[in-house]
């Protein structure tokens, strides 16, 4: 009798443009987060996380249907339901969709928001551009001072320079609803004579969004763009005493910064001050690795009141590609206080309990907790660099006490198991100063 075997299954693969975040490139995230976490703190943004999924006609409305992030890059599908969802292309939109449904408008303003999270566009995936690519941002709503815009820049540039990236501000106003249209006129009237020239996408912005004619990538039409009519030119009194007001800020701040009227930023939102934060790549040519600027009009288009408003995003896939290219050093790997290493079945159980009576106490405390070998978890101990390492076998549990080991040079030193936790701290010399949430706890040394 024969036996017929099972054809091998062939692996399923990562989706196109999707990326893993491997532990080895796990302390890249983590640095970037706390450095993110800590400027919110310090500056008084709190935290806010909305769904990935949002109605499509956010967006549309929001970032603009002629955009590329909604019109060729937007990932959009009707539900078991029949509404019309999308994936997020950008995280703005459905802040400013929660600032409104929640009544935010009603809070004392400035409101001032920040955000860690993935966004989806269906792009060519390239070198630190991903399909499902992560931003930090920071939202400010209620506010229409131009010191907000400087304020906004001078974050999203220390970040990166804390970051160990030295990056170069490009800055222009696009205006406001009071001049731009003057602008773009003028500015549709130059392309036009140049309409023969244009690729196949600039000639249909020509018609429905000129001004992303000089966002343009091809080569010919950043040519063309190059001699065209610029913003700043065209800016009511408003907006120049605005702009002006942001620069006077930075250059109080010493942060250098390079006027560019090319700069309008890829979403139809944007008023007033736009800017992005620049890198040469290894070809030369300059990389944003963030960008912002003021959206007056976005709440009240969402249905919202009047409400000015400002903000900027970075990417988090990118600034770790500049990062590696420029070997960023990390700050030093986690080095635990204790180690706890057992032998036995009845150490092992009372292990457990030691290691959280241990974190409780404020403690950092690491195990390997299925090895069983002592010579093998004092390795591990060694390897993580821990300072102490508490041993406990069945010879400890019957006498009451526990073995500590001094990591660094050999000496042992049996204590009793009861007193373990005020041994550890004053060999520490730790003061416990008060409990934070999620259990853990703000120690001096």
């Amino acid at each position: 009798m024969s036996s017929t075997k099972k054809p091998k299954k062939a692996p399923i693969q990562l989706v196109k443009g999707m990326k893993d975040i491997l532990p080895l490139e796990a302390d890249f995230w983590s640095f970037i987060k706390e450095r993110v976490f800590l400027m919110a703190r310090d500056y008084g943004f709190q935290y806010i996380d909305t769904p990935i999924v949002e109605a499509t006609a956010l967006f549309k409305r929001a970032v603009g249907e002629e955009t590329d992030a909604v019109s060729k890059e937007m990932y959009s599908f009707v539900d078991q339901g029949g509404d019309k969802l999308s994936l997020r292309p950008e995280n703005t939109a459905g802040v400013v969709r929660a600032y409104i449904e929640h009544g935010m408008l009603s809070l004392p303003q400035p409101v001032k928001l920040f955000y860690f999270a993935p966004q989806f566009r269906h792009e060519k995936p390239q070198a630190g551009r991903y399909r499902q690519f992560w931003q930090f941002g920071f939202e400010v709503l209620g506010e229409t001072d131009p010191v907000v815009d400087a304020q906004l820049i001078s974050m999203s540039y220390f970040i990166l320079k804390e970051l160990g990236l030295n990056t170069e501000v490009q800055i222009n106003s696009i205006g406001d609803d009071a001049c731009r249209p003057k602008y773009i006129k003028v500015l549709s009237q130059y392309f036009k004579d140049n309409k023969k020239d244009l690729c196949a996408d600039c000639q249909k912005r020509l018609v429905k969004n000129p001004l992303r004619l000089l966002d343009c990538k091809v080569k010919k039409c950043q040519e063309i763009a190059q001699n065209a009519p610029q913003t700043v030119d065209y800016l009511c009194d408003v907006c120049n005493k605005d702009f002006t007001a942001v620069l006077e800020y930075l250059d109080e701040m010493d942060i250098k910064y390079v006027l560019n009227p090319k700069i309008v930023r890829g979403l139809d939102y944007y008023t007033k001050t736009a800017w992005e934060l620049v890198e040469l790549d290894e070809e030369g040519k300059l990389q944003a690795l963030g960008g912002g600027g003021r959206y007056d009009a976005l709440v009240e288009n969402l249905g919202g009141r009047n409400t000015p408003a400002a903000g900027f995003a970075c990417g988090v896939e990118r600034i770790i590609s500049k990062m590696r290219e420029h070997k960023v050093e990390l700050p030093a790997a986690f080095r635990p206080d204790i180690y706890i290493a057992q032998l036995g079945t009845e150490a092992r159980k009372k292990s457990l309990r030691l290691m959280q009576e241990l974190r409780e106490a404020g403690l950092s405390v690491a195990e390997d907790i299925s090895k069983t070998g002592l010579k093998n978890q004092l390795e591990l101990a060694d390897k993580r660099k821990a300072k102490y390492a508490l041993i406990l076998g069945q010879k400890e549990i019957v006498d009451g006490t526990i073995l500590i080991r001094d990591m660094e040079n050999g000496v042992q030193e049996t204590v009793d198991y009861k007193k373990i936790v005020k041994e550890i701290q004053k060999r520490l010399n730790i003061h416990v100063v008060e409990k934070v949430l999620r259990g853990h706890s703000i120690r001096n040394k």
